[in-house]
């Protein structure tokens, strides 16, 4: 979420090439499988991404507003520890409000770039950004952040620092967070750190009633899935045929949201026919909830290692620091590893 030059005062957008998601193909691909399944990147066509904005501000849903109150908080000694860092890179920044926060304190950054696959996201954020930030060079660049994206050269042997809030990362089960981890890293290069949110595991019933709210938006949220793929992909789902149902599943270690079939009946895709029996479940999103320790491990099987953690009060949501393995640091892990394997 970044500036262009000073004297223009607005964004360059580098635009990579990024392989057309063919919706149908991956719609088609999920629900044929035995478990059947649609990929969370989906949840956010306009209606979905609004109707998340909704959820942030529930009463039930916590993460966002912890997650605030943290930035807000030691949004000062962050920016403090990052005062050497030349360039900011948000990876997934959507609408870059928590962003601000940290900017304010990060008085002598040179540059924020932003990476999402929503250029008008990116364009909204930049525009905000450069009215709030005039002095800052602001770049966008839409990309899959899970693969590693090509920063402008300019900025290739500037101390880089990446931003990943919002617990994203939780949308990973460990050894696909610790593969991202590992690409954030190539992204960034060596010596880069990164700042990022984590949910943390906590009393099951606080767990359950984020993701069941009593408004229903959640649900609703949930639902949208099969609106757009009616309006997008052909299909012909009864939505009123299937329900919201999210829990948190101790065996794979986060909330589990699904659609369940309430009878059975088949649904047509793009003319293909895809039956479902009363009660099949299609699986929607995994958001898995950390402990501490938990997560330095996973961090540094990716490749960092963790410098500070900030969490509040009640230890609900933390913000890490980690900083990657330096080359030399690599070698000694590596050394290591043997070691305790030889024993």
């Amino acid at each position: 979420m970044v500036l262009s030059t000073h004297e223009h005062r607005n964004a360059n957008m580098h635009d990579t090439v990024l392989e057309a998601d063919d919706y149908t193909y991956s719609l088609l691909r999920g629900l044929t499988a035995r478990d059947k399944r649609i990929p969370s990147r989906f949840f956010y066509d306009a209606h979905g991404s609004a109707l998340f904005e909704q959820i942030t501000e529930l009463a039930e849903y916590y993460p966002t507003r912890v997650e605030t109150g943290i930035l807000t908080m030691y949004g000062a000694e962050i920016g403090a520890t990052l005062e050497d860092v030349a360039a900011f890179v948000e990876f997934g920044s959507g609408s870059s409000t928590k962003t601000e926060i940290l900017l304010d304190h990060m008085t002598e950054l040179s540059a924020y770039i932003a990476i999402d696959v929503s250029s008008s996201a990116l364009q909204a954020a930049q525009q905000r950004l450069s009215l709030k930030f005039p002095s800052l060079l602001v770049e966008t660049i839409v990309a899959d952040f899970s693969d590693v994206v090509d920063l402008p050269k300019k900025f290739q042997n500037s101390h880089k620092a990446g931003y990943f809030p919002g617990s994203t990362i939780g949308n990973f089960y460990p050894d696909e967070a610790i593969k991202l981890l590992q690409t954030f890293s190539k992204t960034l290069g060596d010596f880069g750190h990164l700042v990022i949110g984590v949910d943390l595991l906590k009393d099951v019933d606080i767990l359950n009633q984020a993701y069941n709210d009593k408004l229903g938006v959640t649900a609703e949220f949930n639902l949208n899935l099969l609106h757009r793929a009616n309006a997008e992909a052909g299909a012909d789902f009864d939505v009123s045929a299937f329900r919201h149902h999210a829990a948190y599943d101790p065996k794979t270690g986060g909330v589990d949201m699904y659609l369940v079939s309430t009878r059975q009946q088949t649904v047509t895709i793009n003319g293909q026919s895809i039956p479902f029996l009363e009660g099949e479940k299609i699986h929607t999103e995994h958001s898995h909830k950390y402990r501490l320790e938990d997560f330095k491990s996973v961090a540094q099987t990716g490749g960092w290692m963790t410098e500070r953690v900030w969490t509040d009060h009640d230890q609900m949501f933390a913000v890490f620091e980690l900083r990657t393995v330096t080359p030399k640091s690599r070698v000694g892990l590596r050394g290591a590893e043997a070691h305790l394997g030889a024993q």
